[in-house]
């Protein structure tokens, strides 16, 4: 699809510099620019990769750390 957007002068400049030093076409490189903003911003896609990350780490607590919250547990008052 075809669309025409305004920008200011200077970030026009340093991104055709981009697109050439990418050997990208400005379209290439503005469509590629509005897709991450896109996915960064949208609540699905930034769940998806905070799953992600998260399915990736190891859950078990270390041991001394363990033993810390056993301890602070026993001996709060419930």
């Amino acid at each position: 699809m075809k669309t025409a957007i305004s920008v200011p002068n200077m970030l026009f400049e340093r991104a055709d510099r981009l697109a050439r030093k990418m050997k990208k076409s400005r379209s290439q490189l503005y469509s590629d620019a509005i897709s991450e903003y896109v996915s960064r911003h949208d609540p699905a896609e930034v769940t998806r990769a905070l799953d992600a990350l998260y399915s990736e780490l190891d859950s078990r607590l270390d041991r001394s750390l363990s033993e810390v919250a056993r301890r602070a547990l026993k001996s709060t008052e419930w």
